[in-house]
């Protein structure tokens, strides 16, 4: 396989840094996007690969890391797996609900700002989804900023199901200038995701009987992010699917529905300032 250009947000550690140890060792040019600078670093120089620090709670610093990417002469894949589950409601510095600032809205705007780069590369965009955008969403286009009836949970599962709308409606508006986008849930992967004090979801992945019996290794996780960059779009996945397992995962309703990926897109682009 020719080498090629990835760049993976969320890479410092969990499935982020797995999947970029698996392409960096292959010979790829993999370029590791972090919140934290230590962490970030730390993996980077282990993969003697290049690395860019963003907080994707401040939509500032996202513009400035995508005029950072232009320095590459391609990307022949951007993995969008920043995000994670927050505790109690809070707003960004933008404004933002930050739950969905930072698990949809700051790597919509990233890859938006980025897709000039991503058309001339012919490059594929993989969304880290889950299983919480049918099992936890509530989802309310009407209220994007989780302002009702707020827990963490619902929140994630809304950014999550926000994922998959995103990914259908990128297909649809830039598939025909060879951009291919997919999405996939990685499981339920032992790291220090819903790390904060009391979530449900922490409860869950923390628990002692929970993350050692029905957790998975941040290589696991990695797995499906590797097969789905590694493989052909229409021939090893189809292009706008979300995948679970290494097959088509069940989708929520809501997520089927091409008019709200279309209103959802079209909000996005008016929160960040793009034209739509």
């Amino acid at each position: 396989m020719t080498a090629r250009t990835i760049v993976i947000t969320g890479a410092s550690d969990g499935i982020g840094a797995a999947a970029a140890k698996v392409f960096s060792e292959r010979g790829d040019t993999v370029v590791l996007v972090g919140r934290d600078p230590v962490k970030t670093e730390r993996v980077a120089r282990e993969l003697d690969a290049p690395f860019h620090v963003a907080d994707y709670g401040d939509l500032q610093q996202v513009r400035q890391l995508a005029k950072e990417l232009y320095d590459y002469a391609n990307i022949d894949v951007l993995a969008n797996n920043a995000g994670g589950i927050m505790g109690e409601r809070r707003v960004t510095v933008d404004g933002f609900e930050q739950t969905f600032q930072v698990n949809h809205l700051a790597g919509f705007l990233l890859t938006e700002l980025l897709m000039p780069k991503l058309v001339s590369s012919q490059a594929t965009v993989i969304q880290t989804s889950s299983v919480a955008s049918r099992t936890f969403a509530d989802f309310r286009i009407d209220d994007l900023q989780n302002e009702r009836d707020y827990t963490p949970h619902k929140a994630y599962g809304n950014a999550k199901l926000a994922n998959i709308l995103f990914t259908r409606e990128l297909q649809r508006r830039h598939g025909s200038e060879g951009v291919s986008a997919v999405a996939f849930h990685p499981g339920v992967v032992g790291t220090n995701f819903a790390n904060e004090q009391g979530t449900f979801l922490r409860a869950l992945y923390h628990t002692p009987v929970v993350k050692n019996l029905f957790t998975i290794s941040p290589e696991k996780g990695a797995e499906p992010l590797v097969r789905l960059a590694d493989g052909t779009p229409d021939v090893d996945w189809e292009p706008g699917g979300y995948y679970e397992r290494k097959k088509p995962g069940k989708l929520a309703p809501a997520a089927r529905d091409e008019a709200l990926a279309a209103r959802l897109w079209d909000e996005s682009a008016a929160m960040v300032g793009l034209e739509h």
